[in-house]
């Protein structure tokens, strides 16, 4: 199987951009990424705003969910 030519940050970052909120497991169906919350630490590091919410499913296990912050507007008020 060849592997992808994008890099998992370049994936994910592309998806936060979308507006997409990204979780552990969309992240790893995507583009096979076991370490999100590395990959957000290094967006982070990187200077982009990235927002974590952590949910709790069905059975009760809490996750991580990221989304980029909109920072366009945040000094406009």
């Amino acid at each position: 199987m060849p592997r992808n030519k994008k890099r998992q940050k370049d994936i994910i970052l592309e998806l936060l951009q979308g507006g997409v909120s990204v979780t552990p497991m969309l992240a790893l169906n995507r583009c096979g990424c076991f370490r999100l919350a590395a990959i957000v630490h290094q967006l982070r590091d990187e200077g982009h705003n990235i927002d974590t919410h952590y949910v709790k499913s069905h059975t009760g296990n809490k996750y991580a969910e990221y989304k980029l912050t909109d920072t366009q507007f945040a000094g406009v008020l």
